[in-house]
C-alpha cells in the first residue's frame, strides 16, 4: 500500500535521511523505532512532502506521490498525525472534527462523529469544550479523531505516545488495535517499544538517518544487541 524506495531527505544543506527505504501493506501496523533524533519524524514528514527530498520515491497505493503537494498526498487518503498535534485551540471538539471531514472512499472505513467517541469517549464528554481546554493526551485524541474524519486509507502516527499519561496511553494502544480490526494501514513513529510491541506487526529501525533492521517483533526480541546498539537510552 506504501512503498518508500531509497529515499535521501535534507534540512537546508544538512542530509538527513540516508537511502530509506520502507513498505507497508493492506491492514497492516508498523514501527518506525529509533531513539530521538535518529530520523523518524523527518521520514514521516518527508513521505508527505512536507521536507525535502532530492532522490528517491514514494508510493501509495501504485501512484507516485514524490512530487505531488501535501495536500493532494491527504486528499488521496493518506492520513497524517503530526507529533506536534497542531489542533485549533480556539475551535471545540466538534469544530476541530469538521476541519478534518472528507468524503468516504471506497475500500476504507467510514468515519463518523458517533463512531469516533466510541473510539475516544473522552472526546464526548468534553465535546464542546475548546482545543486549548483539552490536556496534552486528549488532544492527541482529538489529533488522531480529525485526521481519521478524513476517511484515510492509512495514516502516518508520528509519536502518538510521547508525552502522555500512562492511562491514556493504553487507551491510545487500544485504539489502533481497533483501527486495525477496521482494515486501516497505519505507519507509527514511536520510541516507546513496548507500545509499538502491543499494536504493531513488525518494525523499522533507523538510526542517524539509516535504516538499520527491518523485522517481526519476535525476531527483534531474539536479537537483544539490536535493541540495545540502537534503542537503549
Amino acid at each position: 500500500m506504501l512503498e518508500v524506495r531509497g529515499i535521501n531527505a535534507f534540512y537546508g544543506r544538512a542530509h538527513i535521511l540516508y537511502d530509506v527505504s520502507l513498505n507497508v501493506r493492506p491492514g497492516e501496523v508498523v514501527a518506525l523505532l529509533g531513539r530521538n533524533g535518529a530520523g523518524k519524524s523527518t521520514t514521516i514528514k518527508s513521505i508527505m512532502r512536507l521536507v525535502r527530498c532530492d532522490s528517491g520515491s514514494v508510493h501509495f497505493e501504485g501512484r507516485d506521490i514524490s512530487r505531488a503537494p501535501p495536500h493532494r498526498i491527504a486528499r488521496s487518503g493518506l492520513g497524517y498525525v503530526p507529533e506536534e498535534r497542531r489542533i485549533f485551540g480556539d475551535l471545540t471538539i466538534m469544530e476541530n472534527l469538521e476541519v478534518g471531514r472528507q468524503r468516504a472512499r471506497d475500500g476504507a472505513p467510514q468515519w463518523t462523529t458517533e463512531k469516533l467517541f466510541e473510539l475516544f469517549p473522552n472526546l464526548r464528554e468534553r465535546a464542546q469544550n475548546l482545543g486549548r481546554q483539552m490536556s496534552g493526551g486528549e488532544q492527541q485524541m482529538l489529533t488522531i479523531a480529525r485526521t481519521l474524519m478524513g476517511n484515510p486509507r492509512l495514516v502516518l502516527l508520528d509519536e502518538p505516545s510521547e508525552g502522555i499519561a500512562p492511562v491514556i496511553v493504553e487507551q491510545m494502544a487500544k485504539a489502533i488495535t481497533t483501527l486495525k480490526r477496521e482494515g486501516l494501514s497505519v505507519l507509527v513513529s514511536e520510541q516507546n517499544l513496548h507500545f509499538a510491541k502491543l499494536v504493531c506487526d513488525r518494525a523499522y529501525i533507523i538510526e542517524k538517518g539509516h535504516v538499520m533492521y527491518e523485522g517481526t517483533f519476535d525476531d527483534l526480541e531474539a536479537h537483544p544487541e539490536v535493541r540495545q546498539k540502537y534503542l537503549a537510552l
